[in-house]
């Protein structure tokens, strides 16, 4: 009985290794595990958008077709690379507290989207379910073992966290390319926005955001990196906190 058959989708049978091609003949030498590194580089040097199977078919010096004995889809071949370029996460150190395990997910989890960017660019269409995106999982709800959150509220810690990681990700790097292609650096945009705020946000009319321009924030870049992001993780680490003593108070008086 094929994988298909079981309910198993052929992407996910490669990635947990119960078959290596979906279908027969493969060019001698040519590897799924090569197919997978060759588009990993491609989108790494040249972005997502260069990689196609007529692409990394060329990086590999093979047919077009030759992926197809291997990969049914592109789709396919994305779910893999992206797996492959997560790896594994780090270890968790010993006797850690659950706070500042969180907030190391968060930031290695950035540190990464940082160094190969395309991958946060790859439509997510599933939960985590290729091997190493289930030990990333596993290494986050690991950081809650033995607190009072719920195994539901866990997995949705892990979910919140790794969204505002991934879009502040995305964000931060949309901006850094427009600046880049202006000719000026990020701080240098955000300076050209203050002065165009000033210019058109009446007080009048947007009274909240004149009282933010009359601070003088906007004219100040944070000196600290991702400040904005260790902010927002702050306070959601400070709302999972919240949440969980209440929840042990309340259990010490029913007890």
């Amino acid at each position: 009985m094929s994988e298909r058959e079981n309910g198993i989708p052929p992407v996910l049978a490669m990635a947990w290794g119960l078959r290596e091609r979906p279908g027969k003949g493969p060019r001698p030498g040519l590897t799924l595990e090569r197919i997978v590194a060759a588009g990993v580089k491609v989108a790494a040097t040249e972005g997502l958008g260069a990689v196609s199977m007529a692409r990394v078919a060329k990086e590999l010096g093979a047919a077009t077709m030759s992926l197809y004995r291997h990969l049914n889809a592109k789709d396919e071949l994305l779910d893999l690379m992206v797996d492959h370029a997560i790896g594994q996460p780090p270890p968790l150190p010993p006797g850690q507290d659950w706070r500042t395990g969180l907030a190391a997910f968060a930031r290695t989890y950035l540190a990464l989207l940082r160094d190969q960017p395309w991958i946060a660019r790859v439509p997510i269409n599933t939960p985590p379910i290729t091997p190493n995106q289930i030990a990333w999982m596993d290494h986050g709800l690991e950081t809650m073992r033995g607190t009072a959150l719920h195994q539901y509220e866990r997995l949705s810690s892990i979910m919140i966290i790794s969204g505002l990681t991934r879009n502040w990700a995305l964000l931060t790097a949309d901006i850094d390319a427009a600046a880049r292609a202006g000719g000026g650096s990020t701080e240098q945009a955000m300076l050209g926005y203050s002065r165009l705020l000033r210019r058109f946000a009446d007080p009048a009319r947007f009274p909240a955001v004149g009282d933010l321009i009359a601070s003088g924030v906007l004219d100040h870049p944070a000196e600290i990196p991702d400040d904005d992001f260790e902010f927002g993780i702050a306070r959601f680490l400070d709302g999972l906190e919240a949440l969980m003593q209440r929840r042990i108070r309340d259990n010490g008086r029913k007890t």
